[in-house]
């Protein structure tokens, strides 16, 4: 007889990891559109050059490795996409080569490649280019201009000159921010995408953007200036981050209940970041924090087993 000798699970799913990958790519389809829409060729340039940094750093790592190429399963290729969407459209191209070097470099293969990291890849890139590079981060450019003029982001001016940016122009998107941040509705469109199609979980989103709902809505009533609930959801990567960022199966926890903690946490710390702190986004940090404690959560969120 001819056994067949292999680790669990032996059930396996036809769902592999390059269709995972498509369907998050698919879904950042409508946030691509409306950043090359505002931005025009920088954004064109700055996702290209993101994906292909990242592409050939995998290569390079692999053959150093003596390791087979895994391109084809499109992570690295997101995970270029993605850093991409939390960068400023004004990022020269030398700093975005770098971010993507670093996220796939550090982010993923020093924790021994896909399904092992602990951190998500893309937020690693764009921490390691905040604190090597914040002056270029925090520059972004008015989307209606022809010139690049510098503007602020709706967060920055309510943090720091009290001004609320209207609703209408944070849901479609004509607003000064990162790739990602530009237009609510096309994020919340790959978001539902997303659920629809079972790639990423309900739990971790639901939560997350009902934990900002509470907070933002409580210091609304406390004092307007905080800004509205809906500026809040719609303002910042909050939406990147609540459908693209943090449903990343590989560092979030696995069990119900741990879901809903790490969701949670998520929410509480993006508020703490932009209320309390000298920042005025804390998406990145609060989903990257949340990584860290993922063994943690699920260590104590395991359910009960069977006959126990």
């Amino acid at each position: 007889m001819n056994l067949t000798v292999s680790n669990p699970p032996h059930l396996k799913s036809k769902v592999n990891t390059p269709f995972l990958m498509k369907q998050v790519i698919i879904a950042l389809f409508p946030a691509i559109a409306a950043s090359i829409h505002f931005f025009g060729i920088r954004a064109v340039i700055l996702i290209a050059n993101c994906i292909l940094s990242a592409m050939i750093a995998e290569r390079i790592i692999l053959l150093l490795g003596k390791k087979p190429s895994t391109l084809n399963d499109y992570s690295a290729a997101l995970t270029g996409l993605l850093l991409a969407m939390t960068l400023p459209p004004s990022v020269p191209w030398y700093v975005a080569s770098l971010g993507s070097i670093v996220a796939i470099s550090v982010g993923k293969h020093i924790f021994g490649g896909l399904g092992a990291n602990i951190f998500n890849p893309a937020l690693v890139g764009r921490a390691f280019l905040m604190a090597a590079y914040p002056k270029i981060l925090t520059t972004f450019i008015n989307p209606s201009s022809v010139d690049a003029i510098s503007s602020a982001t709706p967060l920055v001016l309510r943090k720091f000159s009290q001004v609320i940016t209207p609703t209408t122009a944070l849901f479609f998107g004509k607003i000064s921010g990162s790739l990602g941040e530009t237009s609510a509705i096309c994020l919340i469109i790959g978001g539902v995408y997303l659920l629809i199609r079972k790639v990423a979980g309900w739990r971790i989103p639901l939560s997350l953007l009902l934990t900002t709902t509470v907070t933002s809505a409580i210091f609304f009533i406390i004092n307007p200036n905080w800004g509205s609930v809906w500026f809040h959801l719609f303002g910042g990567g909050l939406l990147l981050g609540a459908f693209f960022m943090a449903t990343d199966p590989v560092t979030t926890p696995t069990t119900k209940r741990g879901r809903y903690i790490f969701g949670i946490g998520c929410g509480l710390l993006i508020m703490i970041i932009r209320y309390f702190s000298g920042l005025p986004e804390g998406v990145m940090y609060s989903i990257l924090f949340m990584n860290a404690l993922t063994p943690l959560i699920n260590r104590y969120t395991k359910p009960r087993r069977f006959g126990v």
